[in-house]
């Protein structure tokens, strides 16, 4: 049976039409956002290696033979990576002639100051056996790449002098419980870098071992993520760089938040308009150190007292005077992902005010800068009163300053190592290191709010817009980044 439709019900329909599919093609498109989680890599699939591992192991070189059986490539693989060398390619800095390299082998900081002379202890968080031997011999051999600093079950596993594995350890059983790494791996070195639990990093402490949701949304919860969900791994070489140990860094190899977070993310016009000036991390990491505390002062000055009393938060007599802070507001500065100036082992020391270790690099004018948060580590450490350089004293191992309290012997032991001249006069001055801070990422509903930065009232907020390069709060006077 045919239905036949009215003429004036089909010329209805055609106006209507003519009508609503013009306005239909100018209303804005509404991109869609990618789910988060198609972002991740794909895990390693776990190989239970305790009925492949075979053997009595009497030291670490040899249970590294018996994983490069099946593993043939991996100390290649590692040894081409700044886990394994310390230290970055070759570049070109303004205020030097010539190549420079940074790292922790060969420049130094203001919480334990420099590896060089120090290896025996230092070295018990790098991925290599025998320090013993020097540099040279140790990185040259691929059988001292260390396999269980990684993928052993932490709790089978421990590194002691010289990054060899400590006394007692039980090699066979750590050797057998090797995985695919774990926070629990990395954590080892990166939660306790600088000489204790949150000591550095202010974002990363052993609270991220297994944390709550509230305390870190991608690694807490039902998400659970691994480092290397984010740090992505091939062939060795992990994603991340920070610049604390570098100066220019290629953004191919930074970790961003685009990896997973990608398409139109917010639905509110006002904070996506923020996107080319504010950093996800500045809203979404609104405090740092949020369980345990983190050292934000050291003074090397006021070590060697032997009648004070000693305690890990404040004093210790090897190394000196320090203060803690804990769930604080960050630093912000502008930051394009690289180093504006980054201390090289040799330059002068500023004499009006703190010598910067680094100074994260943007501005208000700088394209590719938007304003990121950091913790600020302050610290008073030795220079040479003639040279007007940071000295590099040899603090662990016999007759260093540890063992001895005496500077003058600290630094002159250094001397053939750092090729640094020491003129025997020393006096401590005051520097100042910036640490990115991407860790502790709330749950959007504990995400900064509008009023946390700007205020119409005119009570001043987190940010000090005059010191980023603005006449005063945008909010004000409907102001955007500048061009």
């Amino acid at each position: 049976m045919n239905v036949r439709f009215p003429a004036w019900l089909i010329g209805l329909i055609v106006i209507a039409l003519l009508i609503v599919l013009p306005t239909l093609y100018f209303l804005p498109s509404v991109e869609k956002p990618q789910e988060p989680a198609a972002g991740l890599p794909v895990r390693a699939v776990h190989v239970d290696h305790a009925d492949i591992v075979k053997g009595d192991f009497k030291n670490g070189q040899e249970v590294t033979r018996a994983c490069l059986v099946c593993h043939e490539n991996a100390a290649a693989e590692l040894m081409r990576t700044t886990h394994w060398t310390w230290e970055s390619k070759p570049f070109n800095v303004p205020w030097r002639e010539g190549a420079v390299t940074i790292g922790k082998i060969n420049q130094i900081n203001n919480f334990c100051i420099g590896t060089q002379g120090n290896e025996n202890k230092c070295m018990s968080c790098h991925a290599g056996y025998g320090w013993e031997a020097g540099r040279a011999a140790q990185q040259a051999n691929p059988e001292n790449v260390d396999c269980l600093a990684c993928h052993a079950d932490p709790g089978t596993y421990g590194k002691g002098l010289f990054g060899n594995p400590a006394d007692g350890v039980d090699l066979l059983a750590a050797a057998r419980s090797v995985r695919a790494t774990t926070r629990e791996n990395c954590g080892k070195c990166h939660f306790d870098g600088g000489g204790g639990n949150g000591v550095k990093h202010g974002d990363l402490d052993e609270s991220m071992y297994f944390p709550d949701q509230s305390l870190d949304v991608h690694m807490g919860g039902k998400h659970n993520l691994q480092c290397t969900d984010c740090h992505v791994t091939r062939a060795h070489q992990i994603l991340g760089r920070i610049i604390a140990d570098n100066y220019s860094i290629d953004s191919a190899e930074q970790v961003s938040c685009t990896q997973c977070h990608v398409g139109k993310i917010h639905k509110d016009e006002r904070i996506g308009t923020h996107l080319a000036a504010v950093a996800c991390q500045t809203c979404h990491i609104p405090a740092i150190a949020r369980e345990e505390p983190t050292k934000v002062t050291w003074d090397w000055s006021k070590a060697a007292d032997a009648g004070r009393a000693e305690d890990h938060y404040s004093y210790l007599k090897i190394k000196g005077e320090f203060t803690y802070e804990s769930n604080f507001a960050p630093s912000y500065l502008w930051f394009n992902g690289n180093n504006e100036y980054r201390y090289l082992l040799g330059d002068k020391i500023n004499p009006d005010g703190p010598t910067y270790i680094n100074k994260p690099a943007g501005s208000i004018t700088d394209a590719k800068a938007k304003i990121f948060p950091f913790k600020l580590h302050k610290a008073r450490q030795p220079y040479d009163k003639v040279h007007q350089y940071l000295l590099q004293p040899v603090t662990s191992g016999k007759d260093g300053f540890w063992t001895n309290f005496d500077w003058n012997q600290a630094f002159e032991l250094a001397v053939p190592i750092t090729g640094l001249a020491y003129s025997g006069e020393y006096d401590f001055t005051e520097t100042y290191m910036y640490w990115a801070t991407t860790h502790m990422v709330q749950p959007a509903r504990d995400a900064l709010q509008c009023e946390a930065c700007h205020s119409a009232t005119g009570k001043p907020g987190r940010l000090d817009w005059e010191a980023l390069g603005y006449p005063g709060d945008p909010i004000e006077w409907g102001g955007r980044k500048l061009p």
